[in-house]
């Protein structure tokens, strides 16, 4: 059972409070945790995790924001021992097994196999007259991964060290992060199906490949190479075994605890102000709500010009915001012949960015992609939990203009034209998926769409983004985006630090952990 409680008893005095309770914020809570820390974690929300909490309704649960993870299954990968450290090992992972993504553009299917050599040798079968550039495109994918170690590393590094060797440090991923993805597959084929196909992942990021920065593309690639992952027992396992830990070490996760800004007195945090308007005092913030969220609401403006935080922030832009259509389904993944596999699904008619592009100029074009999850099937406990019962994810880009004109409207109760509207997407994702997997027509019992203004809600993003930042070349630039802030004592994890996903925010959080103690926590679980 979840044991973080709305009501805890809480310490007179904490050694860092961190706000937000998303992966970066849980990792680096767990490492100060472990090193006997008290350390106090406080979310919005009335249920813990960020984008890997999950939501019941009717009968059923979803995973909001945890759809698969790679390099889970070799136990001497860096994720794989970092997540067994933050969770005591408790948490455990269920094998997708050989096929984790099926990108489907128009009436053919590619499948993308587990293990880096499977990989190419079933691509060669789709594309023999490009194996030369399938090889080369794998070698660039593990060289810009190479490069990406420095890179973060240099985040972490004190501000001297930094003026003296972080130019160094970076200089060698800039090569892979200042070039858009199609910029570096259009030097290898001129194969316009191939790059499609090989680029079928970027709903991953959010970025199609004319706009997105290679290193970014790369890194998710190389991510799933050994294949896909899902946690045993669902996303709320992860925030359930680090609340362990933190609650072991006599800190807290408290849950429907709204920050409303942080103290800074003298150039230096010195705690935060609760919605209530209740003060609680530390030495130490860390904030893994978004640097957007974090200097513009939670900082006063005075902060803001006085430390530059407003020019910094005119650099970067929010990444994609995006619809999932919940689906709950009578009958067992077994019976209903639900698969493992992902599938990204893609119009034939145009490249990616240009179906991006005819999408935003009208909602009512073919959707540029559809990403399907079968969250159910992944995980071997579900059927323990739920008998009988499967579950669905149905994703799409979704312009946060589209919702905007609700903005400021309450959660659940945002009238019967915003209903409307969610109800014609809904009706045609499920199109989508009814021509994937007829045999579900009859067996759907319920089914709710999330608008990027219920991640508005419930993440804080102020446009409904999922991956925090655009993941463009410009965006690797920003060397402001790192764990320490202008302000003494206050710092920043989750993934704008890193880039997306948990597997970003997850190191995040390491990164963080070690700039506030000096110990290079990657390496000391390499």
């Amino acid at each position: 059972m979840i044991s973080y409680k709305k009501n805890p008893q809480l310490a007179a005095s904490y050694d860092a409070i961190i706000i937000g309770s998303g992966m970066g914020s849980l990792t680096t809570a767990a490492l100060f945790s472990k090193q006997g820390k008290r350390v106090l974690v406080l979310e919005k929300h009335y249920t813990a995790g960020g984008f890997t909490h999950v939501f019941k309704r009717k009968g059923y649960e979803w995973d909001v924001g945890i759809h698969y993870i790679g390099e889970l299954q070799r136990t001497n990968s860096l994720l794989r021992k970092l997540f067994d450290h933050i969770t005591n090992g408790e948490l455990k992972w269920a094998d997708m097994g050989a096929v984790y993504d099926r990108i489907v553009i128009g009436d053919k299917a590619y499948d993308f196999v587990k293990g880096a050599k499977n990989f190419k040798a079933k691509l060669k079968e789709y594309f023999p007259k490009d194996k030369e550039a399938i090889d080369s495109y794998v070698a660039l994918v593990f060289a810009a991964n190479k490069a990406m170690g420095k890179f973060y590393l240099s985040k972490a590094i004190p501000n001297l060290m930094n003026r003296l060797i972080g130019k160094r440090m970076r200089k060698g991923y800039y090569q892979y992060s200042d070039r858009t993805t199609y910029e570096v597959l259009r030097e290898l084929t001129d194969n316009e199906e191939l790059i499609k196909v090989l680029t079928g992942q970027y709903g991953d990021y959010g970025l199609p490949p004319k706009q997105s920065s290679f290193a970014m593309h790369a890194s998710v690639a190389r991510h799933y190479f050994g294949g896909g992952s899902f946690p045993v027992g669902g996303s709320s396992r992860i925030a359930e075994t680090i609340d362990a830990i933190i609650e072991d070490a006599g800190g807290a996760l408290v849950i429907n605890a709204e920050v409303a800004s942080i103290l800074v007195e003298k150039g230096r945090a010195k705690g935060v102000v609760m919605a209530d308007g209740k003060e609680f005092k530390c030495p130490l913030v860390i904030s893994g709500a978004g640097i957007m969220t974090t200097y513009k609401r939670l900082l006063s403006e005075t902060i803001q010009e006085k430390y530059g935080l407003t020019e910094h922030l005119q650099k970067i832009q929010p990444s994609v915001a995006h619809a999932c259509l919940y689906i709950g389904l009578k009958g067992s993944p077994q019976s209903l012949e639900l698969p493992k596999t992902n599938l990204w699904i893609y119009p034939d008619d145009l490249d990616h960015d240009a179906c991006v592009a005819r999408y935003t100029k009208d909602i009512d074009a073919p959707f540029p992609l559809v990403y399907i999850s079968f969250p159910s099937a992944k995980d071997p406990d579900w059927t323990n939990r739920y008998p009988d019962r499967s579950t669905i994810d149905v994703i799409t880009l979704m312009p946060w203009e589209e919702f905007e004109d609700w903005q400021g409207s309450r959660w659940m109760k945002r009238g019967e034209s915003y209903e409307s509207k969610k109800q014609q997407i809904s009706e045609r994702l499920l199109n989508v998926l009814f021509e994937q997997l007829p045999q579900l027509k009859d067996k759907v019992d319920c089914y709710e769409l999330s608008s990027p203004l219920t991640t508005q809600h419930f993440v804080n993003y102020s446009k409904g983004e999922i991956y925090g930042l655009d993941h463009t070349p410009k965006r690797f630039r920003q060397e402001f985006l790192k764990p320490r802030t202008p302000i003494k004592g206050l710092f920043l994890t989750g993934q704008d630090i890193v880039t997306a996903g948990v597997g970003g925010a997850l190191v995040a959080g390491v990164l963080t952990a070690s700039a506030i103690t000096g110990k290079n926590y990657l390496k000391k679980l390499k």
